[in-house]
């Protein structure tokens, strides 16, 4: 297993889209292992391969406090199951250090194929049904930064541009 590389925000390479997989192999499973690993490490509860350069849809999960309930979901799709919106503080691996309030739809269901390619759906609310929309959103290109505010979505740019500029 490897610990990844994670983009960072602005890198223009979040804003790929990534592509369907066709194939569930010993090799995408070896991809999976590496970006579970990954985010465990970071800390964080989910990784899309987006974030790791690898522009598939693909997304890991674990939201447990203990890393003991690790979900798979390739090629998801969810769809909200109310018009209710809930409020949550998210942050994102890609933007370290920032964390903001966004809204999305508070229950959801997610059809995915699991690590061995066979189908399932989830229903799922609260910080899971988050999660996933927020993961679902890095493999359309899209960062939860895009809710914001372009003042607010600015002014993170910009201090994580200087912090990048200060590590290289």
């Amino acid at each position: 297993m490897a610990i990844l590389d994670i983009l960072e925000f602005p890198d223009p390479r979040l804003r790929t889209v990534a592509k369907p997989i066709d194939t569930v192999d010993d090799a995408l499973r070896q991809t999976i292992d590496d970006m579970f690993e990954t985010m465990y490490e970071a800390p964080g509860i989910g990784l899309a391969a987006t974030q790791v350069n690898v522009h598939r849809r693909l997304v890991v999960i674990d939201v447990s406090e203990d890393k003991s309930e690790p979900l798979v979901f390739i090629n998801p799709e969810a769809e909200p199951l109310t018009q209710e919106l809930g409020e949550y503080q998210e942050g994102c691996l890609s933007i370290p250090g920032f964390y903001e309030k966004v809204c999305r739809p508070e229950r959801v269901r997610v059809k995915a194929l699991d690590r061995d390619g066979k189908p399932f759906e989830l229903e799922c609310d609260g910080l899971l049904a988050v999660c996933i929309q927020h993961e679902i959103d890095h493999l359309d290109g899209k960062l939860f930064v895009d809710y914001l505010s372009p003042l607010k979505r600015d002014r993170i740019k910009k201090k994580l541009e200087k912090q990048q500029r200060h590590k290289a």
